[in-house]
């Protein structure tokens, strides 16, 4: 196995409980993963969704937009039932596709790319002219994908099933260890992650972010981490092999 990030400690910056495949990922390329979540997930009361679920009941399409949708929407889904039969279930991205299998989902139909844009590029979502869909989310979110169905005849709601959440966390021995030039790379899987990392930074941690390479798995959380101020912003491609792909290119290149 190879030992590409030997010597290197990568900041993995997602909730606590995705983080571990990304942290063995970085172990396995001969790094170490130091977690710190800079977001956390919590689920939206049971007696909020009630009418959520009574509109997938009566969909023809529901989209699961990540992980986490599938995660919260399909505990929400068990607890009344299951599933309806006749929904045509979507993914955004590979990862939620198989989030949704673990959860006994079956027949998942989900495209290459891990974006709204590549979802709504698949030929199945072409001709959705009066059909009911249901977006499951969290609080919040993108609006490309509900105006884009909606223009195309869809009548859309939304089952927003969770909500993110700065953490209340202790920055200070992740300070000390940075402090010292024990972080040598960021990770970070949304703007809000990124936004939520600095505030429990402070000051004190403005630089050091601003100075240290930061790999996100997605143009547009890129860009956002461009405007931020981050010096060596680096959009790698999807998914936990991604960002570890994108970390041993940058440090062969940049020993």
């Amino acid at each position: 196995m190879t030992q590409a990030l030997a010597g290197r400690t990568v900041l993995v910056t997602r909730p606590a409980a995705q983080a571990t495949a990304l942290a063995q990922a970085i172990q396995a390329a001969g790094g170490e993963a130091l977690v710190f979540p800079a977001l956390a997930v919590e689920a939206v009361p049971a007696e909020a969704l009630a009418a959520p679920l009574a509109q997938l009941a009566e969909a023809d399409i529901a989209i699961f937009i990540s992980p986490n949708a599938a995660q919260f929407g399909m505990a929400a889904i068990h607890s009344g039932g299951t599933l309806p039969p006749s929904v045509s279930v979507f993914a955004v991205g590979p990862g939620t596709a198989r989030a949704l299998q673990e959860q006994g989902a079956s027949a998942v139909v989900t495209p290459d790319g891990q974006d709204s844009e590549a979802l709504l590029a698949l030929p199945q979502l072409a001709d959705v002219a009066g059909k009911r869909v249901v977006i499951v989310r969290g609080v919040g979110g993108r609006a490309l994908l509900a105006d884009t169905l909606a223009a195309r005849g869809a009548q859309v709601q939304f089952m927003e099933c969770y909500r993110r959440v700065r953490p209340q966390a202790d920055a200070a021995p992740l300070l000390a260890r940075w402090q010292a030039g024990g972080i040598d790379a960021v990770t970070v899987t949304s703007a809000e992650t990124l936004r939520n990392l600095a505030a429990l930074l402070g000051e004190a941690g403005a630089t050091l972010l601003s100075n240290t390479p930061l790999f996100a798995p997605h143009e547009k959380i890129a860009e956002a981490a461009r405007r931020f101020g981050i010096a060596h912003v680096i959009a790698t491609p999807g998914g936990d092999a991604g960002l570890v792909a994108g970390l041993i290119n940058w440090f062969r290149n940049n020993p």
